[in-house]
C-alpha cells in the first residue's frame, strides 16, 4: 500500500480551476449568507440598504441586540417601576429630587414599555426573522439536493488518505456507497466516486435554537401585554370570585381587558399551618397549605384542592399562588342598649416572624353610646398569638398555644367621610376620643377568647370571640406562558445541536491507474476545523480497507512485511485548506 499526502510542490499556486472546484465541495456546509457587495465607496441607495440588511440580519448583531436587551432589563429589576409598585415609585420620586426627573426621561420608571426597550425588542425580532427565513428556505433546499460532487484533487482536503487495490473500482465504490449509507450519511454515486454528507441536524439545531427564540419573545410579548396579577386576602369560612372588584390590589398589561379574566371562584375551607417545636430552629414553619373549594364556570360542580407554598392551584392560564398568612380575630361589638353593631374577624397584619400581628376594627355605621348618641368607633388591636408574661411586647411562638388581644378603643369620627382614602389597618385619631377608665386613664386591656370588654359610662363592649386564619393568594393570568416555556426548552436543545454536532463530507474515488491497479483515494471536509473529521474518516478507511485491501506499490523490489501496511493512515494534507 502507498499513502499520500500529495499537495502543491513549494512555491506552485493552484489553479484556479482547483480553487473553485474545492470552494464547489466546500460550499453550502452552512446557511449563513455570503456578502456579494461590492467594496467600493460607490454602493447606492439599494447598496447601501443591502449593506444595512445584510448587518441587522447577521448573527454578530443578533447576539449584540440580545446583549442590550438583558443589558436594558437590569434597571427594571433594580428601579421601581409604575406598573408594579406606584407607592415605591412615589417614594422614589419624594426622596430623589433631582434624579427622578432623569429617570423619568429615560422612562426608567416603566422600562419594559420605554420606546428604547420597545426599539431594541423589535430591532431584535426583525433580526431574527431576517436571518431565519432565507437560511430555512437555503436549508430545505440543500435537503432536497444532493451532496456536491467530488473536487479534482482531493489532496487539498483537510483530511487526506489514499492507497492501491486489486479490486475493481467499481466494487469498491459500491463498497463505499453501502458503508457510507449505513453510517447514516446520505450517499449517491458522482461519477467516479462517492459524494456523501452527514451532519445536517447542526443546522437543524441552529434554526431551531433562532426560531425558539422568536417564540419566546413573541410569548414573553404576549404575556405582558395580556398579563394580569392581583392579590387577595381571604379569611376562613370567606370565598373569592374573579372579578375585578373583588381584588384587594390589580395590576394588568397594555391591553389586557376584563373580559379576559378565568371565570372561577373558590372558598377557604381551612389554613393549616405547622412549625418547628423544639430546637435551634424553634417556630420555623414547616407546612403552610390552603384547603379550598372551587369550581370553574357559573354553573361548575364543586371540587376541592390544596394550595400550598409553590404548590400554585393552576386553572386554565390563571395560577392561584399561596403567599401569605395571619390571624383574624373574630369581635363582636356591642352599644349602649347591647345591641349588637358589629361582628366580623378581622384580618391583622403580621410584624415578625412569631406573627405578632396590628390591624384596626371601624364601627362605621349602627352605633350609639348610652345618650344615644350616633358616634363611629377605632379599635386599635395589638395579637399574640402566644402570650408569656414578662413578653408582653410580643409572641414568643407563631401558634395559636395561648392568644392574647390587646385592644384600645376611641370614639368620634373616622374621617371615612371625608373622601380622602385610607388604610384599613390604619386610624386616623385626630378626630376621635380616648376612653377612660375608671382612674382616668386611658382604656386599654389584654382579651383571651371568650372575654369581653366593658366601655365606660354604658358606651357599650367588645367581646373577642375567637380567632380564625386568613390566607393571602396571589392570582395571576400570563397567556402564552407554556410557549415560553416549550421555546425555551427547544432553544436549549436547538443550542447543544448547534455546538455539538458537525456537519462534514466525505468523498471516496476509486478509478483504475495506467498499470491496472485500481486507485482508492478518500477526502474528508468539515464545516469547521475539527479533529473528528480526520478520526470518522480513519474508521471508515479502515473499513473500506478490509474489503478492498492494498497491493504491494509496483516500485517496491518485493512484498515484504514494512511495505503492506495493514490499514491506510489518514494524515492532514499539506497546504490543505482549512
Amino acid at each position: 500500500m502507498s499513502k499520500s499526502t500529495v499537495g502543491p510542490a513549494p512555491g506552485e499556486t493552484p489553479a484556479a480551476s482547483d480553487e473553485q472546484d474545492l470552494g464547489a465541495a466546500g460550499s453550502q456546509l452552512s446557511t449563513a449568507p455570503v456578502d456579494t457587495l461590492a467594496s467600493g465607496p460607490a454602493l447606492g441607495l439599494i447598496g447601501w440598504a443591502r449593506w444595512f440588511w445584510r448587518q441587522l440580519t447577521s448573527m454578530r448583531v443578533a447576539l449584540l441586540l440580545l446583549l442590550l436587551l438583558a443589558l436594558g432589563a437590569i434597571p427594571g429589576s433594580l428601579i421601581p417601576q409604575s406598573g408594579t409598585d406606584e407607592t415605591k415609585v412615589a417614594e422614589f420620586r419624594q426622596a430623589h429630587g433631582t434624579l427622578a426627573p432623569v429617570y423619568d426621561r429615560l422612562g426608567l420608571f416603566h422600562v419594559y414599555s420605554s420606546v428604547w426597550f420597545s426599539a431594541i425588542y423589535i430591532l431584535l425580532f426583525v433580526s431574527l426573522i431576517g436571518c431565519i427565513v432565507p437560511r430555512t428556505w437555503q436549508f430545505v433546499g440543500q435537503l432536497r439536493s444532493r451532496p456536491p460532487g467530488a473536487p479534482k484533487r482531493l489532496t487539498r482536503l483537510p483530511a487526506y488518505t489514499t492507497w492501491r487495490t486489486d479490486t475493481e473500482p467499481e466494487q469498491v465504490r459500491a463498497a463505499a456507497l453501502t458503508l457510507l449509507r449505513k453510517r447514516r450519511f446520505r450517499a449517491h454515486p458522482a461519477g467516479d466516486a462517492v459524494a456523501a454528507e452527514k451532519g445536517y441536524l447542526r443546522e437543524v439545531g441552529n434554526l431551531s435554537f433562532h426560531i425558539a427564540l422568536i417564540v419566546m419573545l413573541v410569548a414573553f410579548a404576549c404575556g405582558q401585554l395580556y398579563k394580569s396579577e392581583g392579590n387577595k386576602l381571604v379569611v376562613e369560612g370567606d370565598g373569592f370570585s374573579n372579578t375585578l372588584t373583588q381584588y384587594n390590589d390589580f395590576k394588568s398589561g397594555n391591553l389586557f381587558s376584563t373580559d379576559n379574566l378565568n371565570p372561577f371562584s373558590f372558598t377557604l375551607d381551612k389554613f393549616t399551618g405547622t412549625y418547628e417545636t423544639s430546637g435551634p430552629n424553634t417556630g420555623t414553619a414547616r407546612t403552610f397549605q390552603s384547603a379550598i373549594t372551587y369550581s370553574v364556570g357559573a354553573y361548575g360542580k364543586d371540587k376541592k384542592a390544596v394550595v400550598k407554598v409553590n404548590h400554585p392551584l393552576e386553572i386554565d392560564d390563571s395560577k392561584i399562588y399561596l403567599t401569605a398568612h395571619g390571624y383574624a380575630p373574630v369581635i363582636t361589638v356591642r352599644d349602649g342598649k347591647g345591641n349588637v353593631v358589629y361582628r366580623d374577624a378581622v384580618p391583622l397584619l403580621p410584624l415578625d416572624s412569631n406573627i405578632t400581628s396590628s390591624g384596626v376594627i371601624k364601627v362605621l355605621d349602627g352605633y350609639r353610646d348610652a345618650k344615644g348618641v350616633g358616634e363611629q368607633l377605632g379599635i386599635s388591636a395589638f395579637f399574640l398569638p402566644t402570650y408569656t408574661k414578662g413578653s408582653e411586647a410580643a409572641s414568643t411562638f407563631p401558634a395559636l398555644r395561648n392568644p392574647v388581644l390587646n385592644l384600645t378603643p376611641y370614639h368620634g369620627d373616622l374621617g371615612v367621610d371625608s373622601g380622602i382614602p385610607q388604610s384599613v389597618y390604619q386610624l386616623d385619631k385626630s378626630h376621635m376620643k380616648e376612653f377612660k377608665d375608671s382612674k382616668g386613664a386611658q382604656l386599654r386591656d389584654n382579651l383571651k377568647p371568650g372575654e369581653t370588654m366593658t366601655l365606660p359610662n354604658g358606651a357599650g363592649s367588645v367581646t373577642y370571640e375567637g380567632t380564625k386564619e386568613w390566607a393571602n393568594f396571589q392570582i395571576t393570568q400570563q397567556p402564552a406562558s407554556g410557549w415560553a416555556l416549550g421555546g425555551a426548552i427547544a432553544a436549549i436543545f436547538g443550542l447543544a445541536g448547534s455546538l455539538f454536532l458537525q456537519r462534514r463530507r466525505v468523498w471516496v474515488r476509486a478509478v483504475q491507474g495506467d498499470d491496472g491497479v485500481t486507485v482508492v483515494e478518500m477526502g474528508g471536509l468539515g464545516r469547521s476545523e475539527s479533529a473528528k473529521v480526520p478520526e470518522e474518516l480513519g474508521d471508515l478507511a479502515g473499513i473500506l480497507y478490509d474489503q478492498a485491501p492494498s497491493t504491494p506499490d509496483p516500485d517496491t523490489p518485493g512484498p515484504s512485511a514494512s511495505s503492506v501496511s495493514p490499514e491506510p493512515e489518514v494524515v492532514p494534507a499539506e497546504g490543505a485548506e482549512k
